[in-house]
């Protein structure tokens, strides 16, 4: 190797903590924000307030969206977008889950990398401005 070649790149993966039982996706899907895409819709909570370690990551695939083998190279696909774009991104603290819609088989790879880094982003806005307050919150005049 020369002293002018470029430094291999590092293969090495991102740790990330994923969601693994059940009702870490439905505390997910019930209580938390979300965010629509042509390609998936994002679900994020935030966990106990003494959990401040690092966001976990879920991915579901529905028998709808494709066969076994289909539904295994989106999840694969989204995982490799999510590490590239937006793992860095996510708020401390928080768990996501990614539900596959079927464009994601399809859809240009820079397109997922994007819109993963677009609705984290658009996520962690929401997150940090001031709670609009609901008319069901309001007190009632007696």
């Amino acid at each position: 190797m020369s002293a002018n070649a470029p430094a291999p790149r590092s293969t090495a993966k991102i740790p990330q903590e994923r969601l693994r039982r059940r009702r870490e996706f439905l505390r997910a899907a019930k209580s938390g924000l979300h965010h629509s895409s042509r390609v998936f819709k994002l679900q994020a909570v935030a966990r106990a307030a003494d959990d401040g370690g690092p966001a976990r990551f879920g991915f579901t695939v529905t028998k709808k969206i494709a066969g076994a083998v289909g539904r295994n190279r989106i999840r694969r696909r989204l995982k490799e977008a999510l590490r590239l774009s937006g793992a860095p991104a996510a708020l401390p603290g928080y768990d996501y889950v990614f539900i596959a819609r079927p464009g994601a088989l399809t859809a240009p790879f820079s397109e997922l990398v994007s819109q993963i880094a677009n609705t984290l982003a658009k996520l962690e806005v929401r997150e940090t401005s001031p709670h609009r307050r609901n008319s069901k919150d309001r007190p009632s005049a007696s």
